[in-house]
């Protein structure tokens, strides 16, 4: 009999491998790179535990190498969109109904085998996949989802521990935490496999069922996660994966008279457009609850520097702020404001540190940079360095902006300074790596504190350098809506499970911090109960 109050094991956050040239760890992988790269994947469908093949096939090739194939993946059709929303509901009642410390069980021995058995095959097909170094692989398919995992345990347990304080001697209160009625709608990005993961599971930790679909250029980890919450004991119809065009199965899951909630990471004009239909939806009383919408979406990130800020600091948190992972995460650093006083320094520190980069075949460890993921993201990038370029009285190229598509999409390391701080370049989400440098007058702070927060709609990361505490404190005072994630003196990327929750307000979503117990109540409907003991007979 299940009646323990059972203790959870300790959370803390998964330690990061270095994958030093000859470590046990680096040669693992490259062997688990080579076995993915040999044995191309035919990928299912993955509804109520079966496997699906619907015969229309799209290709998975490597960004960095146009001519190695990964496999293929068959994508949903209307039907079987249908079909997962069944099998969703199917297995809503045993799971709910679940013991949490079961549900639990689940998910940790899920960060278990990925911290072991799966480290190396995550962190393989997120390399050869997505054209993450080994380095960006580990801290994301492996780390990240591991996190993920363990601390969404803890938060689940905490919640439920949160009960009203007054009670009496004939009246009993308390509060149970029900899954919401329905199924969570996860549509995940392309950027980070630990995300890809996350937004189904952390519903499904609290009890709910999910449908999932995955970003086209990341079904290959993607359908990794799903076999590992498979062989970790993940019930039939709990996560149903139905990968494909986003058009064959957006419309049709957001009109089921069973959604629930959309649980999304992707860009803003998506986002809106789910927000729309689930809005023309709630007016034709399709559903019975009105939907949680929980989302992540874009960011113009910035790093506002003070001259009396340690310049070597400022140099390195911007360039790794802007170019690991080729620009494509989304606390990116985008923008930056620097004073004319410190800008012939760092300026100088950038130009050396882009020199010294390798881009490459993410397999070489040696590369620091991969391509950019598709042929679409490819041109919109270059869009931009071109439109820059052609209008020299505006934009003045610091470093890079070369490109070379002829084996993968790379583009290398590019700084573009402007005079301009209401151009194109300072207010729009490029998603790769361009970083565009404002550069502003030492005695025009305020007024440059103010332009860097009414430039753009999105309010994701940013971060500030300066020395000076009263300074630190103008700084963070006048940017207080800026930026959902706040870095003093550190670069805009990097946020940790446990330790920055991470969320955007404006136009970068709703803000609803994934890594924290703030994002899993988002996945329960609370139901109050008194028992009165002694009820009044007259």
């Amino acid at each position: 009999m299940a009646n323990a109050v059972i203790q959870l094991p300790y959370t803390k956050n998964e330690p990061v491998l270095g994958y030093a040239n000859g470590s046990p760890e680096s040669e693992t992988l490259k062997a688990e790179l080579k076995r993915q790269s040999d044995n191309p994947l035919e990928i299912p469908l993955i509804i109520g535990g079966k496997e699906v093949k619907t015969g229309i096939l799209g290709e998975l090739r490597s960004p960095h190498n146009h001519s190695l194939k990964l496999g293929t993946y068959h994508k949903a059709t209307k039907e079987a969109v249908a079909a997962a929303i069944d099998a969703a509901i199917a297995a809503r009642k045993s799971w709910m109904n679940m013991p949490w410390q079961s549900r639990a069980a689940i998910f940790l021995k899920a960060a278990d085998l990925l911290s072991t058995n799966y480290r190396a095959v995550l962190n393989a097909a997120t390399m050869l996949g997505q054209s993450k170094t080994a380095m960006q692989a580990e801290i994301d398919s492996a780390c990240e989802l591991i996190d993920f995992f363990r601390f969404n345990v803890h938060y689940m347990r905490k919640i439920y521990s949160i009960q009203p304080e007054h009670n009496n001697e004939h009246v009993w209160n308390y509060v149970e935490y029900r899954p919401l009625e329905g199924f969570v709608f996860a549509l995940t990005p392309f950027n980070f496999t630990s995300i890809g993961g996350n937004l189904p599971t952390a519903p499904a930790i609290m009890g709910n069922v999910a449908v999932w679909k995955p970003a086209s250029t990341a079904v290959l980890s993607n359908y990794y996660v799903m076999r590992l919450l498979k062989e970790a004991g993940l019930p039939d119809g709990v996560i149903n994966f139905i990968p494909g065009d986003g058009a064959q199965i957006g419309d049709p899951v957001i009109d089921s008279k069973h959604f629930a909630a959309v649980h999304f990471t992707g860009s803003t004009g998506t986002f809106n457009s789910l927000w729309l239909r689930i809005a023309e939806n709630i007016k034709r009383n399709t559903y019975k609850v009105y939907p949680r919408i929980v989302g992540e979406t874009g960011g113009k990130d910035f790093v506002f520097a003070h001259r009396d800020c340690n310049i070597k600091a400022l140099s390195e948190a911007l360039f790794r702020g802007a170019f690991e992972y080729q620009g494509q995460k989304c606390s990116a650093t985008s923008r930056a404001y620097i004073p004319r006083s410190i800008w012939p320094q760092v300026a100088q520190l950038l130009k050396k540190r882009c020199s010294g980069i390798r881009l490459g075949d993410t397999s070489d460890f040696s590369v620091f940079m991969g391509a950019v993921i598709d042929e679409k993201a490819f041109k919109k990038i270059v869009s931009y360095i071109e439109l820059a370029k052609a209008a020299p009285e505006e934009y003045r190229i610091i470093s890079g902006a070369s490109w070379d598509s002829s084996k993968g999409w790379f583009i290398e390391p590019t700084i573009i300074e402007t005079t301009n701080p209401k151009s194109r370049l300072m207010e729009e989400e490029i998603f790769g790596p361009v970083l565009t440098v404002y550069v502003y007058e030492d005695d025009r702070l305020d007024q440059t504190l103010e332009l860097l927060d009414s430039t753009s709609p999105f309010a994701l990361t940013g971060s500030i350098f300066a020395s000076d505490r009263a300074v630190i404190v103008k700084l963070a005072a006048a940017l207080g809506e800026a930026a959902g994630n706040f870095y003093i003196n550190d670069k805009s990327t990097g946020a940790v499970v446990g330790q920055q929750p991470f969320g955007g307000a404006r136009a970068s979503g709703t803000n609803d911090k994934a890594g924290s117990e703030f994002n899993l109540m988002r996945w329960v409907s609370m139901r109050s109960i008194k028992e009165n003991f002694c009820p009044p007979e007259m």
